[in-house]
């Protein structure tokens, strides 16, 4: 089982040394490390470097999405892993993942459990981020559960579900996780691998306001196909999207009801307007 990593990274120098130092510490080592630096104006391209065996890529600022696409376009392998420039890998991480795809074949996405450290210190994860295990469809659409740091995917699914949505200026992990697990199992290693770190100020889930507005356009995309098919083949069984469907219309007016509330608050005329007609029809 061949391994390509992808880190996409922006002015974080630093940051990107610490991750790559818990790649190459790695029990099972990858067999390629692409780091796809998307514009940056710090000292990212010194990296080479500190580890002179890395594929490194420069683009034009182009977003998150752009450089992990980029990363999956020069992938060698067929196995990706992403980490993001932010976040470590406990030395296992890739050696406990392999293990599990060697033995179970028929699944092509895995991710991990995780760990967080704010400001140093080590902090409870929310417990809407509970993490789940097979058909998690449902499980997906309220929040990202998968941190893209956690996860292995085999490239067959990118042909089949599509690759980051570069459109999305967040959220995009979100959007392409809900898209996989409507259609294939993921598998959870119930551990924590990776260590997200958190309190610097670039992070883009700081970044923007109402996040649940981009993870309404990524359900919203899910629409037209989910009403087409109403019946997919899965392991042997025809199984229903009927209640997938009505779980995602469901998450759909929930979350069209928080922002209501934040457009009522700003006095948001068209914005009032639109999410009250989108209550109407999905409720």
């Amino acid at each position: 089982m061949n391994i390509s990593v992808v880190i996409p990274t922006y002015n974080r120098y630093d940051f990107l040394k610490r991750a790559l130092a818990s790649v190459y510490t790695q029990t099972h080592l990858p067999d390629e490390v692409i780091v796809i630096d998307d514009g940056s104006t710090d000292k990212t391209s010194e990296i080479q470097k500190d580890f002179p065996q890395i594929i490194y890529i420069y683009q034009k600022n182009a977003g998150v999405s752009s450089a992990r696409n980029l990363g999956i376009k020069n992938a060698k392998y067929e196995w990706i892993a992403f980490l993001d420039s932010d976040d470590t890998w406990d030395e296992d991480k890739l050696k406990k993942q392999i293990e599990f795809h060697t033995n179970n074949p028929e699944i092509f996405m895995s991710y991990t459990a995780e760990k967080w450290i704010r400001d140093d210190k080590e902090v409870k994860i929310p417990k809407k981020f509970q993490k789940h295990g097979g058909h998690i469809f449902t499980h997906c659409l309220s929040h990202c559960i998968i941190a893209p740091s956690s996860s292995i995917l085999h490239k067959s699914l990118f042909d089949s579900v599509g690759v980051f949505d570069e459109s999305l200026e967040v959220c995009e992990d979100y959007d392409l996780w809900i898209r996989i697990a409507l259609k294939y199992e993921i598998a959870l290693i119930n551990e924590p691998l990776i260590t997200k770190y958190a309190g610097h100020a670039d992070q883009l889930s700081f970044k923007f306001w109402g996040m649940d507005r981009f993870r309404v356009l990524a359900l919203e995309k899910l629409l037209p196909d989910m009403y087409a098919h109403t019946v997919y083949f899965f392991e042997g069984k025809f199984q229903s999207e009927a209640l997938e469907l009505e779980a995602l219309k469901a998450m759909l007016v929930q979350k069209y009801k928080l922002l209501l509330k934040g457009a009522l608050k700003y006095d948001k005329i068209a914005d009032i307007k639109e999410y009250e007609e989108k209550i109407k029809i999905y409720e």
